[in-house]
């Protein structure tokens, strides 16, 4: 299966997180940032917990891998980022915090290709200098 449909899914799902997030965490009877988060990562783990049984994948035969360090810093970097976004998202508007987020699409592009022997082109550097004048002109008030 191609990953393209799975991209897709995987960014009008995640579009409806800062919105959501946003109405949970403001106003009249607001939830605190960190619940929230604990509350969706909960919900997050359990889900995956059900398609990890379902696929017969054997979850605790790989705490022993020796690439789970890296893991365990994607989980640590993922914590700490979405902590802080939910926060921004509690203080400010969903139009200027969720840009600002998304620029992680570029540095993460920057780190591939920096560390990670990724290819390089001019159109893939045009495309990520493009990334960061539109995060300015959304954020910018």
């Amino acid at each position: 299966m191609s990953y393209l449909p799975w991209a897709i899914l995987a960014l009008v799902a995640y579009s409806l997180v800062a919105p959501f997030m946003r109405v949970a965490t403001t106003g009249t009877a607001q939830i605190p940032s960190n619940v929230a988060t604990m509350m969706t990562n909960t919900i997050l783990v359990v889900l995956t917990a059900g398609i990890v049984l379902y696929n017969g994948e054997d979850a605790l035969g790989y705490v022993t891998h020796p690439k789970v360090g890296y893991v365990v810093l994607a989980g640590v970097c993922l914590t700490v980022g979405i902590l802080a976004y939910y926060r921004a998202l509690s203080l400010g508007p969903v139009s200027v915090v969720s840009p600002i987020f998304g620029m992680f699409l570029v540095l993460s592009s920057i780190l591939g290709i920096a560390f990670l022997n990724e290819s390089v082109s001019a159109r893939k550097l045009l495309g990520i200098g493009l990334g960061v004048v539109a995060v300015y002109l959304v954020s910018v008030e």
